[in-house]
């Protein structure tokens, strides 16, 4: 047997969805897995990183910082900032186990875990992993669908007067959301989709930039700068709900960071020699680095313009009317932007229901079979049946959800209060732990416990106070009634 039929055939049992690849014989276009040759890059990471990290959770850090006042707010912006960048470099360092130059890769988050922790840890992390990519998928719909909202109410606004109703349902905008992502969902493979990754970053520097923008151009108008040292004033809410209030703005930050679940799949993009973690370090620093400057000039500003009053969504909460036209092509940059996240978010779920699936029925043709169809000027496109139906299965759930529960917000605030301990802190810790062999009570192991405790209870904190949200949000709950 050829060495490059003997690489065929152990793509296909790593379920590759390159197996049909014509080949181009030699190990030239293969890595030391037998798989087709990575070709990421430091620059490819970190627009992967940051297509991943800048997402909606940027429009509601003015919020969070009017919560926590202008000393605490900054503060926790950059700590969060500070453990996911560290975290994630001890994450990266477990890509491959052993050797970190050659040891065997980890082709995912849970190949990491198993290969480092092992047993019920395993389960626990994919739990953890999947329910949250899940959730993400929800709350980028709702996020969507109120971006899509913002610019009817905005051009009603501008044509009817600034105090009119201007009523406008949220599923319409839901289903069609929905829609799209059924045909991009039809994109098998993460490699597959760079373009879509640089567009989406494109897209969230236009919005957040805008955002950024507007805010500075109100201080202007203000002539000062609003906000205080403690945040929100007692008066404008109770005591209680303010303390509920702060710790749910934990859970906002740390839901604008979290992107650990997707690192592990992001490195093994990237080609080697150097070796792939060397690259990720930088890449995180890059990607860590660009998103805190501009997590802080836009929460910053937005409480610097709104004080008090600064809106959950900077974009979508109309505390800017005009100019109109801006406001569009900032929350159409947003819609476009979730398109894209969607995938990078949904992509590891995907694969990991479809390798499963073939993996309990390996003879099943409707799993395994794929039929090619011919698209003129480009490469023809594989269709699998499975793939075809459960990934349109799933993205009718999701959409179904949000328009069952479109306060999304505090949920989301739960999820990313749910995720941020064990998937950004606990299991890189611990992993990196075994991985170096640190010794027990030895003070580099007793600091990564202190770390990984101090941020349990943060995340503690932050999901109660999202439950609040939650249990508020539903005294006025009519399910598939939204508007705003």
């Amino acid at each position: 047997m050829s060495e490059s039929t003997g690489s065929r055939q152990y793509q296909h049992q790593v379920f590759d969805v390159s197996i049909n690849v014509p080949n181009q014989g030699g190990s030239k276009c293969y890595d030391d897995d037998g798989r087709l040759k990575r070709s990421g890059t430091l620059w490819t990471a970190s627009a992967h990183i940051i297509t991943a990290v800048i997402g909606s959770g940027v429009l509601s850090l003015a919020w969070a910082v009017a919560q926590l006042g202008w000393i605490a707010g900054p503060t926790v912006m950059f700590l969060f900032s500070f453990v996911t960048y560290y975290t994630s470099t001890l994450l990266s360092t477990c890509y491959r186990s052993g050797d970190p130059d050659t040891g065997k890769r980890n082709y995912t988050y849970m190949d990491a875990v198993s290969a480092n922790l092992g047993g019920f840890k395993v389960k626990l992390c994919g739990a953890i992993q999947y329910v949250n990519l899940f959730g993400v998928a929800i709350g980028y719909t709702i996020a969507s669908s109120i971006s899509m909202m913002a610019v009817e109410r905005s051009n009603c606004f501008h044509s009817k007067g600034d105090n009119s109703p201007c009523r406008v349902s949220s599923n319409p905008y839901m289903i069609a959301f929905g829609v799209i992502e059924i045909i991009f969902s039809q994109i098998p493979d993460f490699d597959q989709i760079w373009w879509l990754s640089i567009v989406a970053a494109i897209m969230s520097f236009t919005y957040s930039t805008i955002g950024l923008g507007l805010g500075v151009a109100k201080v202007a108008e203000n002539g000062k700068i609003r906000g205080s040292l403690t945040g929100i004033s007692i008066g404008t809410v109770t005591e209680t709900q303010k303390i509920w209030r702060s710790f749910q703005a934990l859970g906002a930050i740390a839901f604008a960071y979290s992107y650990s679940l997707i690192l592990i799949e992001i490195q093994d993009t990237i080609k080697s020699p150097p070796s792939e973690y060397k690259t990720m370090k930088k890449a995180t620093l890059v990607s860590v680095a660009v998103t805190t400057i501009f997590y802080m000039l836009c929460g910053c500003f937005g409480y610097a313009a709104f004080g008090d009053l600064s809106p959950g969504n900077l974009l979508t909460g109309f505390g800017f009317y005009n100019p109109y036209w801006l406001l569009d092509i900032a929350n159409v940059a947003i819609v476009v932007h979730l398109i894209g996240a969607y995938q990078v978010y949904c992509q590891p779920l995907f694969a990991f229901i479809e390798k499963t699936a073939i993996e309990w029925y390996p003879d099943s043709k409707f799993i395994t079979a794929e039929v090619t169809i011919p698209i003129p000027g480009i490469k023809p496109f594989k269709l699998n049946l499975f793939r075809l139906i459960w990934r349109t299965i799933f993205v009718i759930i999701t959409t179904i959800i949000s328009m069952l529960m479109p306060f999304f917000n505090d949920v989301v605030g739960i999820l990313g209060a749910l995720g941020f301990w064990p998937l950004t802190v606990y299991f890189p810790v611990e992993m990196y732990i075994v991985q170096k062999r640190i010794p027990k009570w030895s003070a580099r192991w007793m600091c990564l416990q202190i770390l990984s405790m101090a941020c349990l209870v943060i995340s503690v904190a932050a999901l109660v106070g999202s439950f609040a949200g939650v249990v508020s949000d539903l005294k006025v709950y009519k399910p598939f009634k939204t508007s705003y």
